[in-house]
């Protein structure tokens, strides 16, 4: 129903952002939304997925059409839902998970939250060979961990944001416990505590 809308950053929350748009304000789930906090009061660009079910009616939103597209066939996926796509594309980028995937990596995927080894082998049965229109250059060396980059913004409240948007993507507190000594010795931007929380996570 919707493509993309385009408008202006009004709030990030952890688990989704709102885009004013010619007076209307959009509340968008996001796989992680604080990579917006530095957009606020901005114009972007975010494409999105109409959701709607008998329960539920929402909005997804994504960075990329990549993304977008490789959120929806997760969602054809038996057993994961909108809340699993979403945990599993904020802690992996689109190459991760379409390396995993092809190369039948089931040990990566059971990483992501809410993905168990049945989840996982049925994303495995259900996807392999068909996401070549998601990352149309795929090689098996496209898997690149140290893609992220780190900035040094830095905000007081920032780390723990990050721990909000965690909990939101399914992580229990245990496992967020297990690395925070290692965050807290760092001086980060919200999006980037994330960042290197979920590296942490999916090791």
């Amino acid at each position: 129903m919707f493509e993309f809308i385009k408008g202006t950053i009004e709030f990030v929350g952890p688990e989704y952002i709102v885009i004013e748009n010619n007076g209307i304000g959009y509340q968008i789930s996001t796989p992680n939304p604080f990579i917006y906090s530095g957009k606020m009061n901005t114009m972007v660009t975010v494409y999105t997925y109409h959701y709607v079910r008998e329960d539920i009616m929402a909005l997804y939103g994504f960075e990329t059409r990549e993304e977008k597209r490789l959120f929806t066939k997760l969602l054809d996926v038996s057993g994961i839902g909108p809340k699993g796509a979403l945990a599993i594309l904020a802690s992996g980028e689109v190459q991760q998970v379409v390396h995993a995937i092809e190369n039948e990596d089931e040990s990566f995927l059971v990483k992501f939250p809410g993905v168990g080894k049945k989840t996982a082998r049925q994303m495995i049965l259900d996807l392999k060979g068909k996401l070549q229109d998601i990352v149309p250059d795929y090689f098996p060396n496209l898997f690149n961990a140290d893609k992220l980059q780190v900035h040094t913004e830095v905000h007081n409240t920032a780390l723990e944001e990050a721990i909000l948007a965690l909990k939101a993507l399914g992580y229990s507190e245990k496992e967020i416990k297990k690395i925070s000594p290692e965050l807290r010795k760092e001086q980060l931007s919200t999006d980037q505590y994330i960042k290197m929380a979920l590296q942490r996570l999916l090791k």
